[in-house]
């Protein structure tokens, strides 16, 4: 691809900002354009609806070019479809199926990954590989010596191999499931551009003495920073810089929680409810969120997100959680008190308004900077301010892909 340098160059200078910065030359050097030839794109049908649009940088280079060297994120998979594999026309399926579930991350969020572990010129880093981009970015930062990229989709693997030996690198690049055994010793910083239920316990026993991870939470925008302690756990905080990764997946697609249509769902669109009040605030989708869907997932894990709006433009949001858990609350303006209709064992929506109160009262959420600590068995413990919240693997329901449900009826 022609004049590629010069766009890598204006990347640098928009992302890294200062030429001196450490990241600077391998943001300038990097050919991005290598590690995704093709990727996926939004479109809407003719019907109105979100639908995925292949495209080929071949086929068109001043969009590659565009594209590719934007600080932007560029889906490269959808369901079990990448992009590198799909033929002309075809579009990945609707709904759940279609989701992303692999992509190359913005380049501004990598390096706010990277800084975040402060590597230094002799760590040992494991990272995510997906396209492979960030691991090409840690190559030319610390040589690819120091550097092993992991991936659960061996076809991701194979490729990333390829594109990166292209680029002039070649770590060790390797399958495997991120949140199971990880390979090849001990490693100076972990740094997982994908999110995880939990920390995994063989991230804290692949850490070297002082070590660092740096990893986002699923269905949290939470970003978290800690340090290995001599007993094997670690401590650190939440990130000020909030961020939302793919979950890792085990296998060539998610697993799910809920079905697209389950009972609860059916009984959450019509059913009165054992509750039905008139709520506080305006509707607020939490998925929208980050500091309000990270407490509200840290006290109740597992709420699955769904909203739908009427060609009346009256808008309804629903919660859903697998224990029967449910909410429909539904409202006209957006300013309107919406009408709220609970059932099962708990009060989804009050739990939502009690942490939305939290917030209108303190100014702030105690999420914010809140202390990490970690246990040697993985268990997290969020606190600050008297509030303490913990993570644990016994805690989670099974993760979905994607916050984000625009239900239909």
């Amino acid at each position: 691809m022609k004049d590629w340098e010069a766009a890598a160059q204006r990347l640098a200078s928009s992302t890294a900002i200062r030429p001196e910065s450490r990241w600077y030359q391998p943001l300038a050097t990097t050919p991005r354009h290598l590690f995704v030839p093709r990727w996926w794109t939004r479109a809407t049908s003719s019907d109105g609806e979100a639908v995925w649009q292949l495209r080929d940088g071949a086929d068109d280079p001043e969009a590659w070019l565009r594209d590719t060297y934007a600080d932007a994120t560029l889906v490269t998979r959808v369901g079990t479809i990448h992009a590198d594999h799909a033929e002309g026309g075809q579009t990945p399926a609707r709904g759940r199926a279609g989701r992303s579930t692999s992509s190359s991350t913005l380049p501004a969020l990598i390096l706010t990954m990277y800084r975040a572990a402060w590597i230094t010129d002799t760590s040992r880093v494991l990272l995510t590989c997906g396209s492979g981009y960030g691991t090409a970015l840690a190559c030319a930062r610390l040589g690819e010596e120091l550097v092993t990229s992991v991936d659960v989709d061996p076809y991701l693997v194979r490729a990333a191999r390829k594109r990166l030996a292209e680029a002039g690198h070649h770590p060790r690049v390797e399958v495997c499931d991120l949140t199971g055994d990880l390979p090849y010793g001990t490693y100076d910083r972990i740094i997982s551009t994908v999110a995880v239920p939990a920390v995994p316990t063989s991230w804290l026993e692949a850490l070297a003495p002082d070590g660092r991870l740096v990893t986002t939470i699923a269905d949290t925008g939470l970003v978290i920073v800690a340090d290995k302690t001599p007993d094997g756990g670690a401590v650190g905080r939440v990130a000020p810089e909030a961020a939302g990764f793919m979950a890792a997946r085990h296998g060539d697609d998610y697993d799910d929680t809920f079905p697209e249509n389950p009972p609860l769902w059916q009984t959450a669109q019509h059913a009165d409810g054992d509750s039905i009040t008139t709520g506080r605030y305006p509707l607020m989708y939490v998925p929208d969120t980050w500091d309000v869907r990270s407490t509200l997932e840290l006290e109740v894990p597992g709420i699955d997100h769904r909203r739908h709006t009427a060609e009346d433009g009256t808008r309804t949001i629903y919660m859903l959680h697998a224990d029967g858990s449910w909410a429909r609350a539904t409202a006209t303006g957006r300013k309107d008190s919406p009408t709220v209709h609970q059932g099962g064992p708990r009060r989804l929506w009050d739990e939502l308004e009690r942490i939305r109160t939290w917030l209108t009262v303190d100014g702030d959420l105690p999420i914010h900077g809140a202390k990490v600590t970690i246990t040697s068995d993985g268990a997290a413990t969020f606190s600050r301010r008297g509030w303490s919240a913990t993570l644990t693997r016994a805690t989670i329901p099974a993760r979905r892909s994607s916050p984000d449900r625009r239900a239909g009826h």
